[in-house]
C-alpha cells in the first residue's frame, strides 16, 4: 500500500550551500545535464543524480556531484523536470531548519502550511510517474550508450529518491518491447512519496537507503516495514542507515552551520560513495 503521506512542507525545507560547481553543462539524451568528471575522465563508474523538487540547478546537488567526481565517479545531473523545478526561494521561506522553526509565530506557520498544497500539488501532478519515469529510463539508456560507460548507479534525494529505488528494479520492457532503464546499484536518501510494498518488492539491484529519524514523510514504523521487505531479499544486497534527529532533506539540504547536521550530511555522502564504489567497480 502507499505510505499514505501527502504533500509536506518538509519537502521544501533546507539550506542552499555556498560554493562554485566545477563541472559543465551539456545535452544528453535530450536533457540539459550538469556533468562532473573525475580527473581520469573515465566513465567506467557512472552515477546519475536524480534530484529533489528543486532540480538540477540547485548548487547543493552540483557541489555533491563534484565531490563524487573527485572520488572517481563520472557524474550526471539531468534536468528531469524539463525546466520546471520549484524555485530555490522556497527553501528559505517555507520550512526552515528545526532550530529556526521554534522562532516562528503561529501566523507564520499557518502561512507556510497554506503555501504547501497550492505549490506542491500542481507540481507533483505535472511530474507524476507516468511522465517522469520514461524520462529517467531514457536518460539511463542514453548514458549506457556513451563510449566508455561500464556500470551505472543512481543516486536520488527526496522526490528523486523514489525514482532511484525504481531504477533498482532493473531493466524493464517499454511498449515496443525494448529494454529501458535499470541501473547496477542505487542509493536513496530520505525518499518521499514511496509506495509500500509496491516500490520495494521488485528491487533486484543493490540498494542503500539513508533516512532520518525525524522525517515527516517516513515514520519509523514505515521504515521498519521497508526493512522487513528488504530483509526477505537474501540475494539482493541492501542496507538502511538511520540518522538520529535528522529531518527530511538532511543529506542534500542540511544546515552546514550545525555541526550535527553537517556530520550527518558527510556520513550520508560517505555512505553513498562507499555503496557505489562497492557495486560499480
Amino acid at each position: 500500500m502507499s505510505t499514505g503521506v501527502g504533500v509536506s512542507s518538509c519537502c521544501l525545507s533546507g539550506k542552499v550551500h555556498n560554493g562554485i560547481p566545477a563541472g559543465h553543462v551539456e545535452e544528453i539524451g535530450g536533457l540539459q545535464t550538469y556533468v562532473a568528471a573525475p580527473e581520469s575522465q573515465s566513465k567506467a563508474k557512472s552515477v546519475i543524480f536524480i534530484t529533489d523538487i528543486f532540480g538540477w540547478e540547485l548548487p547543493n546537488v552540483r557541489l555533491l556531484a563534484d565531490n563524487y567526481a573527485q572520488a572517481g565517479f563520472y557524474c550526471y545531473v539531468p534536468d528531469v523536470h524539463n525546466g520546471n523545478s520549484l524555485p530555490i526561494s522556497f527553501l528559505q521561506n517555507v520550512e526552515p531548519p528545526l532550530k529556526e522553526q521554534a522562532q516562528l509565530t503561529l501566523v507564520d506557520k499557518a502561512k507556510n502550511a497554506a503555501i504547501v498544497p497550492t505549490t506542491l500539488g500542481p507540481w507533483l501532478l505535472s511530474h507524476r510517474e507516468a511522465v517522469t519515469a520514461p524520462l529517467i529510463d531514457g536518460f539511463v539508456n542514453a548514458v549506457r550508450m556513451l563510449p566508455g560507460t561500464n556500470k551505472i548507479g543512481a543516486i536520488g534525494f527526496c522526490w528523486g529518491g523514489r525514482y532511484a529505488i525504481l531504477q533498482a528494479h532493473g531493466q524493464k520492457q517499454d511498449g515496443s518491447g525494448s529494454s529501458v532503464g535499470g541501473v547496477d546499484a542505487a542509493f536513496a536518501a530520505h525518499p518521499s512519496l514511496v509506495a509500500i510494498p509496491a516500490d520495494f518488492d521488485p528491487v533486484a539491484r543493490p540498494l542503500s537507503l539513508a533516512m532520518g529519524t525525524k522525517d515527516s514523510l517516513l515514520s519509523l514504523d514505515q521504515i521498519g516495514q521497508i526493512q522487513d521487505l528488504l530483509a526477505k531479499k537474501t540475494d539482493v544486497p541492501h542496507e538502511i542507515r538511520l540518522y538520529e534527529d535528522q529531518i527530511h532533506g538532511f543529506a542534500l539540504r542540511g544546515d552546514w552551520s550545525s555541526d550535527k547536521d553537517k556530520e550527518a550530511m558527510d556520513e550520508a555522502e560517505t555512505q553513498g560513495k562507499e555503496w557505489m564504489e562497492k557495486y560499480l567497480s
